[in-house]
């Protein structure tokens, strides 16, 4: 299963990639990432270090455009402006 800092590590890389495509901002959602790192969907899913990955990187001006009612799930999708 992936680790909370391995999710750091993939969010961090879709920031860079953005940020050197030129992009103004970034939609990031949490299903997609673990997905992409496996594990989910499944029994053992990490989803709440995905979660807490993600807020981890938001910053003023970020905007959480869909968040679950509990904070943690496939359904957070944040938009993360660039450059960071």
């Amino acid at each position: 299963m992936p680790t909370k800092e391995q999710f750091r590590k993939e969010i961090r890389a879709q920031l860079r990639d953005a940020e050197l495509s030129g992009i103004a901002s970034i939609e990031i959602n949490s299903g997609q990432v673990h997905r992409k790192l496996g594990g989910y969907p499944g029994v053992n899913h990490q989803m709440q270090p995905c979660c807490e990955a993600m807020y981890g990187e938001k910053k003023a001006g970020d905007a959480i455009l869909s968040a679950p009612k509990r904070g943690y799930g496939a359904s957070l999708t944040i938009r993360y402006v660039l450059p960071r």
